[in-house]
Protein backbone atom coordinates (compact mmCIF):
# COMPACT_ATOMS: atom_id res chain seq x y z
CA UNK A 1 0.00 0.00 0.00
CA UNK A 2 0.85 3.65 -0.35
CA UNK A 3 1.25 5.82 3.20
CA UNK A 4 3.59 9.06 4.36
CA UNK A 5 6.28 7.29 6.50
CA UNK A 6 8.11 9.57 9.00
CA UNK A 7 11.51 8.32 9.73
CA UNK A 8 13.08 11.77 11.19
CA UNK A 9 11.34 15.12 12.10
CA UNK A 10 11.67 18.42 10.39
CA UNK A 11 9.78 20.36 7.68
CA UNK A 12 7.15 19.42 5.87
CA UNK A 13 9.81 17.95 3.61
CA UNK A 14 10.35 14.88 5.70
CA UNK A 15 7.01 13.56 5.02
CA UNK A 16 7.96 11.07 2.59
CA UNK A 17 5.32 9.00 0.14
CA UNK A 18 6.32 5.51 0.20
CA UNK A 19 5.51 1.87 -0.83
CA UNK A 20 5.11 -0.23 2.90
CA UNK A 21 3.66 -3.82 3.60
CA UNK A 22 -0.29 -4.11 3.76
CA UNK A 23 -0.82 -4.59 7.07
CA UNK A 24 -2.85 -7.63 8.12
CA UNK A 25 -4.87 -7.98 10.78
CA UNK A 26 -4.52 -9.99 13.85
CA UNK A 27 -6.47 -11.75 15.89
CA UNK A 28 -9.68 -9.38 17.23
CA UNK A 29 -8.60 -6.50 14.17
CA UNK A 30 -10.15 -5.06 11.31
CA UNK A 31 -8.35 -3.80 7.79
CA UNK A 32 -10.20 -0.74 7.21
CA UNK A 33 -9.53 0.76 3.85
CA UNK A 34 -9.11 4.38 3.87
CA UNK A 35 -11.57 6.66 1.77
CA UNK A 36 -10.82 10.10 3.60
CA UNK A 37 -8.37 11.01 6.01
CA UNK A 38 -8.42 13.84 8.14
CA UNK A 39 -5.42 16.73 8.69
CA UNK A 40 -4.86 18.03 12.15
CA UNK A 41 -2.69 20.46 13.92
CA UNK A 42 -1.32 17.96 16.46
CA UNK A 43 0.15 16.01 13.26
CA UNK A 44 2.43 19.16 12.52
CA UNK A 45 3.88 18.68 16.57
CA UNK A 46 4.41 14.62 15.33
CA UNK A 47 6.26 15.77 12.13
CA UNK A 48 8.25 18.64 13.91
CA UNK A 49 9.09 16.25 17.25
CA UNK A 50 7.46 18.19 19.79
CA UNK A 51 4.82 16.17 20.28
CA UNK A 52 4.90 14.42 24.41
CA UNK A 53 3.50 11.75 22.90
CA UNK A 54 5.52 11.39 19.94
CA UNK A 55 4.97 7.60 18.28
CA UNK A 56 8.25 5.84 18.06
CA UNK A 57 10.18 6.30 14.37
CA UNK A 58 9.67 5.26 11.64
CA UNK A 59 5.74 5.88 12.24
CA UNK A 60 2.81 6.74 10.06
CA UNK A 61 1.28 9.86 11.03
CA UNK A 62 -2.27 10.87 11.01
CA UNK A 63 -5.09 10.68 13.47
CA UNK A 64 -8.21 9.61 11.79
CA UNK A 65 -9.85 8.53 8.60
CA UNK A 66 -12.66 7.28 7.90
CA UNK A 67 -13.30 4.53 5.51
CA UNK A 68 -14.74 0.73 4.68
CA UNK A 69 -14.21 -2.43 6.45
CA UNK A 70 -11.72 -4.43 3.93
CA UNK A 71 -10.97 -7.74 5.80
CA UNK A 72 -11.80 -9.45 9.37
CA UNK A 73 -8.96 -10.71 11.97
CA UNK A 74 -9.75 -14.03 13.81
CA UNK A 75 -12.43 -13.96 16.19
CA UNK A 76 -13.72 -10.85 14.85
CA UNK A 77 -17.74 -11.63 14.30
CA UNK A 78 -19.50 -8.59 15.11
CA UNK A 79 -18.96 -6.47 11.92
CA UNK A 80 -19.12 -6.87 8.64
CA UNK A 81 -16.97 -6.36 5.32
CA UNK A 82 -17.90 -2.97 3.63
CA UNK A 83 -19.25 -1.27 6.50
CA UNK A 84 -18.60 1.99 7.09
CA UNK A 85 -16.25 3.11 9.69
CA UNK A 86 -14.27 6.15 11.70
CA UNK A 87 -10.99 5.92 13.17
CA UNK A 88 -9.28 7.82 15.58
CA UNK A 89 -5.79 7.39 16.88
CA UNK A 90 -7.27 8.66 20.50
CA UNK A 91 -8.47 5.03 20.68
CA UNK A 92 -5.01 3.15 19.66
CA UNK A 93 -1.72 3.11 21.41
CA UNK A 94 -0.22 5.13 19.20
CA UNK A 95 -1.36 8.80 18.45
CA UNK A 96 -0.13 8.20 14.73
CA UNK A 97 -1.10 5.43 12.00
CA UNK A 98 -3.52 7.11 9.61
CA UNK A 99 -1.43 8.48 6.41
CA UNK A 100 -2.15 5.45 4.37
CA UNK A 101 -4.20 3.57 1.98
CA UNK A 102 -5.21 0.80 5.15
CA UNK A 103 -5.00 0.82 9.23
CA UNK A 104 -5.47 -2.45 11.21
CA UNK A 105 -7.09 -1.48 13.85
CA UNK A 106 -8.95 -3.39 16.93
CA UNK A 107 -12.35 -3.88 16.37
CA UNK A 108 -13.17 -2.31 19.76
CA UNK A 109 -11.14 1.07 18.46
CA UNK A 110 -13.71 1.45 15.51
CA UNK A 111 -16.70 3.64 15.54
CA UNK A 112 -19.49 2.06 12.92
CA UNK A 113 -21.51 4.80 10.78
CA UNK A 114 -24.65 4.76 8.81
CA UNK A 115 -24.74 3.37 5.11
CA UNK A 116 -25.61 6.84 4.03
CA UNK A 117 -23.02 8.58 5.99
CA UNK A 118 -20.73 11.42 3.85
CA UNK A 119 -17.06 9.31 4.63
CA UNK A 120 -15.26 12.75 3.93
CA UNK A 121 -17.62 14.63 6.72
CA UNK A 122 -16.47 11.37 9.19
CA UNK A 123 -13.36 12.33 8.47
CA UNK A 124 -13.71 15.90 10.30
CA UNK A 125 -14.38 14.41 13.44
CA UNK A 126 -11.31 14.55 15.50
CA UNK A 127 -11.72 18.47 15.56
CA UNK A 128 -15.86 18.03 16.00
CA UNK A 129 -15.29 15.75 19.01
CA UNK A 130 -12.71 18.41 21.19
CA UNK A 131 -15.76 20.81 20.03
CA UNK A 132 -17.87 19.01 21.93
CA UNK A 133 -15.99 18.95 25.07
CA UNK A 134 -14.76 22.19 24.84
CA UNK A 135 -18.55 23.03 25.43
CA UNK A 136 -19.77 20.39 27.21
CA UNK A 137 -16.86 19.01 29.43
CA UNK A 138 -14.32 21.92 30.24
CA UNK A 139 -17.47 24.58 31.23
CA UNK A 140 -19.17 20.78 33.18
CA UNK A 141 -22.50 21.10 31.25
CA UNK A 142 -23.30 24.86 31.74
CA UNK A 143 -21.87 26.51 28.68
CA UNK A 144 -23.74 29.23 28.77
CA UNK A 145 -25.81 31.27 25.59
CA UNK A 146 -22.87 33.09 24.01
CA UNK A 147 -19.85 31.72 22.63
CA UNK A 148 -16.89 33.78 21.77
CA UNK A 149 -14.80 31.40 19.58
CA UNK A 150 -11.07 32.73 18.15
CA UNK A 151 -9.42 31.29 15.37
CA UNK A 152 -13.00 30.46 14.13
CA UNK A 153 -12.55 29.97 10.25
CA UNK A 154 -10.27 26.94 10.62
CA UNK A 155 -11.40 22.87 10.98
CA UNK A 156 -11.71 23.12 14.97
CA UNK A 157 -12.81 27.16 15.14
CA UNK A 158 -15.71 25.83 12.66
CA UNK A 159 -16.84 22.93 14.42
CA UNK A 160 -17.10 24.74 17.40
CA UNK A 161 -19.06 27.38 15.86
CA UNK A 162 -21.47 24.59 14.37
CA UNK A 163 -21.58 22.93 17.95
CA UNK A 164 -22.41 25.93 19.73
CA UNK A 165 -25.61 26.85 17.47
CA UNK A 166 -26.90 23.09 17.74
CA UNK A 167 -26.56 23.78 21.79
CA UNK A 168 -28.73 26.93 21.17
CA UNK A 169 -25.66 29.57 21.72
CA UNK A 170 -24.99 32.27 20.04
CA UNK A 171 -21.66 31.83 18.34
CA UNK A 172 -19.86 34.55 17.55
CA UNK A 173 -16.82 33.99 15.68
CA UNK A 174 -13.35 35.74 15.44
CA UNK A 175 -11.72 35.82 12.20
CA UNK A 176 -8.55 37.48 10.72
CA UNK A 177 -8.41 38.28 7.17
CA UNK A 178 -11.35 39.09 4.94
CA UNK A 179 -11.31 36.30 3.11
CA UNK A 180 -11.77 34.56 6.52
CA UNK A 181 -14.57 36.52 7.45
CA UNK A 182 -16.67 35.69 4.62
CA UNK A 183 -16.47 32.27 4.41
CA UNK A 184 -17.88 32.37 8.41
CA UNK A 185 -20.59 34.60 7.07
CA UNK A 186 -21.43 31.76 4.25
CA UNK A 187 -21.16 29.12 7.08
CA UNK A 188 -23.93 30.65 9.20
CA UNK A 189 -22.39 32.04 12.24
CA UNK A 190 -24.16 34.34 13.74
CA UNK A 191 -21.61 36.98 14.18
CA UNK A 192 -18.28 37.50 12.83
CA UNK A 193 -15.71 39.97 13.88
CA UNK A 194 -12.84 40.85 11.61
CA UNK A 195 -10.31 40.74 13.29
CA UNK A 196 -8.18 42.69 10.58
CA UNK A 197 -9.63 45.85 10.94
CA UNK A 198 -12.45 45.56 13.68
CA UNK A 199 -11.79 45.76 17.83
CA UNK A 200 -12.93 42.39 19.26
CA UNK A 201 -13.62 44.03 22.66
CA UNK A 202 -16.12 46.81 20.76
CA UNK A 203 -17.92 44.50 19.35
CA UNK A 204 -18.74 42.16 21.61
CA UNK A 205 -19.96 44.67 23.65
CA UNK A 206 -22.19 45.97 20.94
CA UNK A 207 -23.53 42.32 20.21
CA UNK A 208 -23.94 41.71 24.39
CA UNK A 209 -25.52 44.94 24.58
CA UNK A 210 -22.56 45.56 27.12
CA UNK A 211 -23.30 42.03 29.60
CA UNK A 212 -20.07 40.14 28.06
CA UNK A 213 -20.40 36.68 26.51
CA UNK A 214 -20.69 33.71 28.67
CA UNK A 215 -17.71 31.42 27.69
CA UNK A 216 -14.63 32.68 25.14
CA UNK A 217 -12.83 29.62 23.46
CA UNK A 218 -9.05 30.66 22.72
CA UNK A 219 -6.68 28.58 20.35
CA UNK A 220 -3.54 30.94 20.43
CA UNK A 221 -3.16 32.07 23.92
CA UNK A 222 0.47 34.26 24.68
CA UNK A 223 -0.17 37.75 25.81
CA UNK A 224 -3.19 38.38 24.50
CA UNK A 225 -4.87 35.81 25.82
CA UNK A 226 -5.72 38.18 29.41
CA UNK A 227 -7.63 40.26 27.29
CA UNK A 228 -10.55 37.38 27.09
CA UNK A 229 -11.30 38.11 30.78
CA UNK A 230 -12.29 41.76 29.83
CA UNK A 231 -14.55 40.29 27.50
CA UNK A 232 -16.69 37.79 30.12
CA UNK A 233 -20.26 38.19 31.68
CA UNK A 234 -20.47 37.93 35.13
CA UNK A 235 -19.33 34.02 36.00
CA UNK A 236 -18.01 33.80 32.50
CA UNK A 237 -15.06 31.12 31.44
CA UNK A 238 -12.46 31.60 28.75
CA UNK A 239 -11.28 28.51 28.04
CA UNK A 240 -7.65 28.04 26.70
CA UNK A 241 -7.04 24.81 24.73
CA UNK A 242 -4.62 25.66 21.94
CA UNK A 243 -1.20 27.49 22.67
CA UNK A 244 -0.60 29.01 18.71
CA UNK A 245 1.45 32.07 20.43
CA UNK A 246 2.65 30.41 23.42
CA UNK A 247 0.93 29.74 27.07
CA UNK A 248 -1.18 32.34 28.49
CA UNK A 249 1.02 34.84 30.03
CA UNK A 250 1.36 35.99 34.13
CA UNK A 251 -0.78 38.48 32.81
CA UNK A 252 -3.73 36.00 33.18
CA UNK A 253 -3.49 36.78 37.34
CA UNK A 254 -3.74 40.20 37.16
CA UNK A 255 -6.69 40.39 34.77
CA UNK A 256 -8.96 37.96 37.39
CA UNK A 257 -7.76 40.09 40.44
CA UNK A 258 -8.54 43.26 39.12
CA UNK A 259 -11.03 45.38 36.80
CA UNK A 260 -13.79 43.83 34.80
CA UNK A 261 -12.18 40.19 35.37
CA UNK A 262 -12.21 40.31 39.10
CA UNK A 263 -15.63 42.34 39.17
CA UNK A 264 -17.20 39.32 37.39
CA UNK A 265 -15.80 36.52 38.86
CA UNK A 266 -14.46 35.51 35.67
CA UNK A 267 -13.19 32.06 35.29
CA UNK A 268 -9.72 30.47 33.21
CA UNK A 269 -9.27 27.15 32.37
CA UNK A 270 -6.61 25.19 30.50
CA UNK A 271 -8.12 22.15 28.19
CA UNK A 272 -6.68 19.41 26.46
CA UNK A 273 -7.98 16.36 25.40
CA UNK A 274 -5.14 14.38 26.65
CA UNK A 275 -6.86 14.73 30.01
CA UNK A 276 -9.85 12.10 28.55
CA UNK A 277 -6.54 9.71 27.57
CA UNK A 278 -8.18 7.43 30.08
CA UNK A 279 -11.66 8.01 30.20
CA UNK A 280 -12.82 5.91 27.26
CA UNK A 281 -16.52 6.55 28.29
CA UNK A 282 -16.43 10.30 28.39
CA UNK A 283 -14.54 9.90 24.71
CA UNK A 284 -17.04 7.87 23.85
CA UNK A 285 -19.94 10.41 25.04
CA UNK A 286 -19.32 12.54 22.42
CA UNK A 287 -18.55 10.43 19.32
CA UNK A 288 -21.57 8.61 19.85
CA UNK A 289 -23.47 11.86 19.97
CA UNK A 290 -21.48 13.27 17.03
CA UNK A 291 -21.94 10.24 14.93
CA UNK A 292 -25.74 10.55 15.40
CA UNK A 293 -25.73 13.85 14.56
CA UNK A 294 -23.68 13.15 11.36
CA UNK A 295 -26.43 10.40 10.43
CA UNK A 296 -29.05 13.22 10.41
CA UNK A 297 -26.99 15.86 8.57
CA UNK A 298 -26.39 18.36 11.94
CA UNK A 299 -22.95 17.94 11.16
CA UNK A 300 -21.90 19.68 7.93
CA UNK A 301 -17.91 20.20 8.23
CA UNK A 302 -16.31 23.47 6.46
CA UNK A 303 -13.53 21.38 3.51
CA UNK A 304 -10.91 24.30 2.59
CA UNK A 305 -9.42 21.57 0.64
CA UNK A 306 -9.56 17.84 -1.12
CA UNK A 307 -5.44 16.74 -1.86
CA UNK A 308 -4.04 13.22 -3.11
CA UNK A 309 -2.12 11.40 0.15
CA UNK A 310 0.89 12.29 -1.58
CA UNK A 311 0.44 15.87 -1.14
CA UNK A 312 0.71 15.48 2.46
CA UNK A 313 3.86 18.25 2.40
CA UNK A 314 1.49 20.39 0.97
CA UNK A 315 -1.33 20.43 3.48
CA UNK A 316 1.43 20.66 6.08
CA UNK A 317 2.83 23.79 4.12
CA UNK A 318 -0.70 25.31 4.06
CA UNK A 319 -1.81 24.69 7.80
CA UNK A 320 1.51 26.22 8.78
CA UNK A 321 1.17 29.09 6.94
CA UNK A 322 -2.48 29.84 8.21
CA UNK A 323 -4.12 29.50 4.93
CA UNK A 324 -6.46 27.12 5.41
CA UNK A 325 -10.54 28.09 5.60
CA UNK A 326 -12.05 24.90 7.21
CA UNK A 327 -10.09 21.32 7.20
CA UNK A 328 -7.97 20.05 4.73
CA UNK A 329 -8.54 15.92 3.46
CA UNK A 330 -6.37 13.33 1.86
CA UNK A 331 -7.55 11.42 -0.21
CA UNK A 332 -5.65 7.85 -0.97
Amino acid sequence: MRAILLTRTGDPSVLDYVEVPTPRPKPGEVLVQADTIGVSRPELLVRRGTYQWMPPLPAIPGIEMAGTVAELGAGVNGIGLGQKVYVTARELPQRAGCYAEYIAVPERALFRLAPETDLEAAACLSNYQVAWHLLHTATRGAPGKTVLIHSASGGLGSAAVQLAQLARMVAIGVAGTADKARALRAFGCDHVIDASHEDIAARIAEITGGVGVDLILDAIGGEGFAKNLEMLAPFGLAVSYGRLQGPPEANVVSALENGPGYLNSAAYRVFTMHTLDDKPSVRAQSMNDLIAKLADGKIRPLIHARLPLKDARRAHEMLEARQVIGKILLKP
